[in-house]
C-alpha cells in the first residue's frame, strides 16, 4: 500500500478556543478579529451573515449582539492541546500544521485498524471526547488531504487529481498552513483576472509558464493543483548534534519563565542548525514533567522556521503543559527538562535571504530598528501609512506614527463626486511647490519635477486666453496649452471638470465660507499627465497640481 495522508480539521478553532478560554456559551454569536477584519466566527454567527474578511464595524452592524474577541495565537495553541492529546492514544506521529489542523500517515492506521471507516470513527469518536467536532481527509498528498478535510472528502487511491479539478482556484486561500494567505490571494485575484476558475483549469497550465509568470507562489501552488508528491508525515532522522536540551534546575513552574527560556533556546537551536547551514521545516518539542510524565509535540511548516517562530510554539506548549491542559488526565506539573529536535530540515540555501538579513528575520529587525528611531527622535519621527476613504487623492492616505493602533480605516464608498480610477501614482502634500516640465521626446512620457518654489499653473485657450471654471461648473474656454514656470506645452486631451463641493457646512481656513473647487485632468503632448485643481468661479488661471500620473 503506498503512503497516505489523513488530515483532521476542527472547524472554527479561533472561535472555540475564544469561547472557551472566555467562557461564552455556544449559543452566542462570536467572532475573533485579527488587524484585518473577522478571522473566524462560529456557526451561531454565520447564520446572521457574519463571515471571515468582514471589517469589524461591518460585522457589528449584521449583528448587534454579537461578541467580539481578539486574535490569539498562543490562546488557540494551548487550548488545542488537549485535542491532540486525545488522539495521541488511537494514532501515533501526529504532526500540528496549526491550532485547529493536524495531520498524521494513515498507512499504519489503516493496517491496524481495518479500514477506512474504523479508523475515521475511531479519530472522530477520540476528538469528540476532547469536547469537540472535526472533519476528516484523505488523500495520497497532504495538501490534498487538508482541502479534503473541508469537505471531509475520503479518496481512493490516485484520485487526488481528480477531486482537485473540480475545485475553485479560491480553495487556495482558505487554508493558511499550505502558504502565504496574502500571496495566495493575490496569485487567486490574478487568475480570476485571466479566467482561471478551477484548480484543473490551474493545473493545465505549462509549468514553465506558471513559473516564469507567477514566480515561487505560483509554482507551489500548481503543484498543489497538480497533486504531486509533496512532504509526507513521517519522522526522519534526526541531524547529528542538533538536538538542544536543558534540564531546568530548578524546576519550571510559572508561565513567564517558561516565556524567557523558550526565546534563549530557540536561539541556541538556531544558532547549531546555522553553524551546519541547515534550516527547520519540522519541530519536535518534548517535556519531562515532574511525576515521570513525558509529553512531545511535532510541529510541522510551510517555510523554514525563524528563531521567533520557534520561540512561541515553544511558550504555546510550556503553558499548556505547566496548566495541565495538554497532559492526559489533565494533571499539570513542573517541567524538568526541555528538548528540541529537528525532525526535517533543508539547506539553508534554498531559504532567500530578505532585504535586512537572514530569511524570517527582516520584519522583526526592522521593527526593532524603526522603534530605536522613534527612542531617540520621539514617536513621530516614524509613520507609516494607511488606506482611508475619500474623494481626492490626497485623502485616501492618511499617515500614524508607527505602532499606533489602527481603527478599522472605511475605505469603501459611495464616495459621490469622487476622483475616477486610474489615482494619480504621485501627490505631493501642501501647495508650497512649483513644477517644471521636463520634455520627452514620446508624448505623454515626460517628467513633471517639483521645485520647492511658490509658483501656479495656467491653462490657456488657443488665443492665449486664461482658461478656469465658472459657477456653473464649466471650463470658461477651450484649453490649447499649459503653462508652468514660464514654459508652455501644448495638450492632447483634457477631461470635463468634476465639482467638489464637500465640507461646505465648515470655514475656510482664514474664517470664510468655503467655497467650491473642480478638478481637472490633462495631458501635456511632452509631459506626464497632470491632475489640477481650482476654486469654482476664481479668477481664471489660478490652477494648482494635485497630482502627476507617471
Amino acid at each position: 500500500m503506498s503512503a497516505r495522508v489523513m488530515a483532521v480539521w476542527c472547524p472554527d478553532w479561533p472561535a472555540v478556543a475564544a469561547a472557551r478560554a472566555e467562557g461564552h456559551g455556544l449559543h452566542l454569536p462570536l467572532a475573533v478579529v485579527g488587524p484585518r477584519g473577522v478571522l473566524a466566527c462560529n456557526a451561531v454567527a454565520r447564520a446572521v451573515g457574519v463571515r471571515r474578511g468582514l471589517r469589524r464595524r461591518e460585522a457589528q452592524f449584521r449583528c448587534p449582539e454579537l461578541v467580539v474577541v481578539a486574535a490569539d495565537p498562543a490562546r488557540d495553541a494551548v487550548w488545542f492541546e488537549p485535542v491532540v492529546q486525545a488522539l495521541d492514544a488511537v494514532v501515533p506521529g501526529i504532526e500540528v500544521l496549526r491550532p485547529g489542523l493536524f495531520v498524521f500517515s494513515a498507512t499504519g492506521a489503516l493496517r491496524f485498524h481495518g479500514g477506512v471507516e474504523e479508523v475515521v470513527t475511531r479519530v472522530v469518536d477520540a476528538v469528540a471526547t476532547a469536547g469537540t467536532e472535526c472533519q476528516v481527509g484523505l488523500a495520497d498528498e497532504l495538501p490534498t488531504a487538508v482541502l479534503g478535510a473541508r469537505g471531509s472528502a475520503l479518496l481512493e487511491p490516485g484520485g487526488d487529481a481528480d477531486y482537485l479539478a473540480g475545485l475553485p482556484v479560491d480553495a487556495l486561500v482558505v487554508e493558511p498552513a499550505l502558504g502565504d494567505p496574502d500571496e495566495l490571494a493575490e496569485l487567486v485575484g490574478l487568475l480570476h483576472r485571466l479566467g482561471v476558475r478551477t484548480l484543473g483549469d490551474f493545473a493545465a497550465l505549462p509549468l514553465r509558464d506558471v513559473a516564469t509568470r507567477f514566480g515561487e507562489a505560483g509554482a507551489v501552488a500548481h503543484r498543489i493543483a497538480r497533486a504531486v508528491p509533496w512532504r509526507p508525515p513521517s519522522v526522519s532522522a534526526v541531524p547529528t548534534g542538533s538536538t538542544v536540551e536543558h534540564r531546568c534546575d530548578p524546576p519550571l513552574e510559572r508561565v513567564d519563565e517558561a516565556a524567557f527560556l523558550g526565546r534563549r533556546l530557540a536561539g541556541e537551536l538556531h544558532a547549531v542548525l546555522a553553524a551546519a547551514g541547515v534550516a527547520c521545516l519540522r519541530l519536535s518539542i518534548t517535556a519531562r514533567v515532574e511525576g515521570g510524565v513525558e509529553v512531545n509535540r511535532v510541529w510541522r511548516c510551510s517555510a523554514p522556521l525563524t528563531p521567533e517562530g520557534t520561540a512561541d510554539r515553544l511558550r504555546w506548549q510550556l503553558e499548556g503543559w505547566l496548566t495541565g491542559t495538554a497532559i492526559a488526565g489533565g494533571v499539570g506539573g513542573a517541567v524538568t527538562a526541555l528538548v528540541l529536535e529537528p525532525v526535517e530540515v533543508v539547506p539553508a540555501g534554498r531559504v532567500q535571504e530578505g532585504l535586512w538579513g537572514e530569511a524570517g528575520l527582516a520584519e522583526a529587525r526592522v521593527h526593532r530598528a524603526l522603534v530605536r528611531v522613534q527612542g531617540l527622535l520621539g514617536p513621530e519621527s516614524v509613520r507609516v501609512p494607511v488606506e482611508v476613504g475619500g474623494r481626492g487623492p490626497g485623502d485616501r492616505v492618511r499617515s500614524l506614527p508607527y505602532g499606533d493602533a489602527q481603527a478599522d480605516p472605511v475605505t469603501e464608498g459611495p464616495w459621490p463626486g469622487a476622483l475616477p480610477a486610474p489615482s494619480p501614482s504621485v501627490v505631493w502634500p501642501g501647495s508650497g511647490y512649483r513644477l517644471e516640465i521636463r520634455e520627452s521626446r514620446d508624448p505623454g512620457s515626460g517628467v513633471v519635477a517639483r521645485v520647492p518654489l511658490a509658483g501656479g499653473v495656467l491653462l490657456r485657450t488657443a488665443a492665449g486666453a486664461p482658461v478656469g471654471v465658472g459657477p456653473r461648473g464649466l471650463l470658461t474656454g477651450r484649453p490649447e496649452s499649459v503653462e508652468m514656470t514660464g514654459r508652455r506645452c501644448a495638450l492632447l486631451g483634457w477631461s470635463r471638470p468634476w465639482p467638489i463641493d464637500e465640507a461646505w457646512w465648515e470655514p475656510g481656513p482664514g474664517g470664510e465660507p468655503r467655497r467650491s473647487r473642480a478638478r481637472i485632468q490633462v495631458v501635456p503632448e511632452r509631459a506626464a499627465a497632470l491632475l489640477l485643481c481650482c476654486l469654482v468661479g476664481d479668477e481664471p488661471g489660478s490652477w494648482t497640481v494635485e497630482g502627476v500620473y507617471e
